[in-house]
């Protein structure tokens, strides 16, 4: 492809309009900074926006009625988290638990107290979703339409601008999860539920579950269960890389055991983010080694070659998929003991009882799990305009993991695939800091970043992962070359990220050109002597 301050504060004096009846309109509120998405990426950029910008009035806008985003949002048993919480907790905020992969109530209680903490909790606006993000050249602002959900259902359209938008909603579907068409579903007699959307009342004790699925959530799921339920089947088509990690990480215990929190924070956070460079580069450089290494692994802790073989050791290559992590081996100990079992093979259909395979074994159920994968769902469901035309979004290019080709003022935050979110969720949110600076610096009212030569395009993830190749067309594209190639190496990143030049890649709009516009609009006085 060629590319040829507190929210209550906030400036609400814009308008412009009067009503119908002559009378004046309400004023449209303007915010400098908008954040979209209250879950552990948005509480971590508003910290850096208030510490980093102490000057800008932000808010925070959350579609559902509490924070924490997907640790809120997913309840199935056992819900933790795949990568260690020194580096999936933020940088500033010590973890202080002694859980090293956490469960996901300890994760959203680690988010609630950092919002609380910092003050962040005050600007969050919930129950608010955005509905519409139009860029106005003239003006260099955004006009964002948020639909707001009172506790009855009622909802009502309101509009503020603002001079930056920062989506920090992720790119999973928070409302629909990826859920295939089973041959036969209706006639089966028992209970179907997906992991996205657990219900409450479903009581698993005693019954026989299947858990359809092999990645992050099944891999969860099966063990939890297991405790309870009479048997749990996780069935597969293809078998996943998983690999053991010890819940507690004795070593991080002994050098906080020495050093204050922060210190020991520091020390054991880097120790985490190499080893999990080195493992990444590892099972890149020498795949063959990897399987060696992980196959060899998990036949000493299951004791069981042929069950390694058959149903542990996949056909591709360790990372051409994320590689699964269990703390202490536990589904590897419920298949021991006969709790669990898992099944490769072809679903043929749902039957009353259960599912058929297509080997023509039927598997017996009282609950079926459909962990079948999350859709991907760009930058949370918002579609940009810019003066009133949608941004064709697989036409464009990433910068810096950050922001994109054709949109001004606008950034996404996209953690890694090889490691903790976080590490490059805190990257960008230090990088829209210092863009932001930048403006304020030069008297600038917008920046877009441009490409300055033909870019070679590659997918924006470059995972196998089937919810990855659902949906990844839908998204900008990254280039072939930095800044517009999306790395996965934390260590390269955190080098190079804020020691960018701004002024090489990113096109500005002077403050003194849209001045005019936005007195015209009533957003702000025409400058004197204009």
């Amino acid at each position: 492809m060629t590319y040829s301050a507190d929210s209550s504060t906030a400036d609400t004096g814009a308008t412009a309009d009067t009503t119908a009846t002559g009378a004046p309109a309400e004023p449209i509120e303007h915010i400098d900074v908008v954040i979209v998405g209250a879950g552990l990426s948005g509480v971590g950029a508003a910290y850096r926006l208030q510490t980093e910008c102490p000057e800008r009035s932000y808010a925070l806008i959350e579609a559902r009625q509490s924070m924490g985003g997907t640790w809120d949002l997913f309840r199935y048993p056992g819900v933790r988290s795949d990568s260690d919480m020194f580096t999936l907790g933020y940088a500033f905020k010590p973890w202080r638990d002694s859980k090293v992969l956490a469960d996901g109530r300890s994760i959203l209680g680690y988010i609630k107290e950092t919002a609380a903490e910092f003050g962040i909790d005050r600007h969050i606006r919930y129950g608010t979703k955005v509905v519409g993000a139009d860029w106005s050249t003239a003006t260099a602002r955004w006009t964002v339409t948020l639909e707001r959900t009172a506790e009855d259902g009622s909802r009502t359209l309101t509009t503020v601008t603002c001079d930056f938008l920062y989506s920090c909603a992720g790119y999973y579907n928070y409302d629909q999860g990826h859920a295939p068409e089973f041959p036969g579903a209706d006639s089966f007699t028992g209970r179907v539920v997906h992991p996205q959307f657990w219900p409450e009342d479903l009581d698993h004790a005693g019954k026989r579950v299947v858990v359809i699925g092999s990645g992050a959530t099944a891999v969860t799921l099966v063990p939890a269960m297991a405790r309870s339920a009479a048997h749990v089947t996780m069935l597969q088509r293809t078998p996943t890389w998983i690999g053991s990690l010890p819940s507690r990480d004795r070593l991080a215990d002994g050098i906080r055991a020495v050093l204050p929190a922060g210190a020991a924070h520091r020390v054991v956070r880097t120790k985490n983010i190499l080893f999990t460079i080195g493992l990444y580069q590892f099972c890149r450089r020498s795949p063959k080694a990897a399987r060696r290494l992980l196959t060899g692994l998990n036949k000493r802790i299951v004791k069981d070659d042929k069950l390694v073989a058959d149903h542990l050791t996949p056909s591709y290559d360790p990372w051409d998929q994320r590689l699964c992590a269990v703390p202490d081996a536990d589904l590897f100990e419920v298949l021991k003991t006969g709790d669990a079992e898992i099944v490769t093979d072809h679903i043929d259909r749902f039957v009353p009882e259960g599912i058929r395979l297509r080997s023509g074994r039927v598997i017996e159920a009282d609950v079926i799990v459909t962990a079948t994968g999350l859709q991907l769902l760009a930058f949370g469901g918002i579609a940009p305009r810019v003066d009133g035309q949608p941004v064709a979004l697989n036409k464009q290019f990433v910068w810096r993991g950050a922001m994109m080709t054709g949109v001004p003022n606008f950034a996404v935050c996209i953690g890694y695939t090889n490691a903790s979110w976080t590490l490059r969720a805190d990257l960008t949110s230090r990088l829209v800091c210092k863009v932001l600076n930048h403006l304020r610096d030069n008297d600038y009212a917008a920046v877009e970043p441009r490409p300055t030569s033909t870019l070679t395009e590659r997918p924006l993830l470059d995972l196998a992962s089937g919810y990855v190749q659902r949906s990844i067309d839908a998204f900008p594209r990254q280039g072939d070359r930095s800044p517009w190639k999306v790395r996965q190496n934390y260590v390269l990143d955190a080098a190079s990220t804020m020691r960018t030049n701004l002024r090489k890649t990113l096109a500005p709009t002077p403050l003194s050109a849209v001045r005019r516009a936005r007195a015209a609009t009533a957003e702000e006085p025409a400058p004197a002597g204009r």
